[in-house]
């Protein structure tokens, strides 16, 4: 049997109630996450529920781009996004691992390919 380890996160920001600062969908801190590295991310809703799994070669403008445009999977559910972690991953065969597994074993809301369990 194979073991596979989750990265712990790098990152976790968290949605701002009343932000003053610009924001995205009440999310300040998309500086804290980095622009040239690729990894996976997560994003929880404020129960702490799994909603959506993803990988990205650059992982700021990837996750950015999930609020703005309207292709993504939880652009309907973009309000319920409460918290996102980000682990840099480098390989790209490890976060196709990672999110396929991620995935499955937590089982993802919002997630339609790669699921195994439904």
């Amino acid at each position: 049997m194979i073991s596979i380890t989750v990265p712990e996160p790098e990152v976790t920001i968290t949605k701002q109630i009343a932000p003053e600062l610009s924001n995205i969908y009440g999310f300040t801190d998309f500086h804290l996450i980095t622009r040239e590295k690729g990894g996976i991310f997560m994003f929880y809703n404020d129960r702490d529920e799994l909603l959506f799994v993803g990988k990205a070669r650059k992982l700021r403008p990837r996750i950015k781009k999930h609020f703005e445009d309207n292709v993504s999977p939880i652009k309907d559910h973009r309000n319920e996004v409460a918290k996102i972690e980000v682990c840099v991953v480098e390989d790209p065969v490890e976060r196709e691992i990672y999110e396929t597994y991620i995935i499955n074993t937590f089982k993802a809301k919002y997630n339609v390919e790669k699921v195994y369990y439904r």
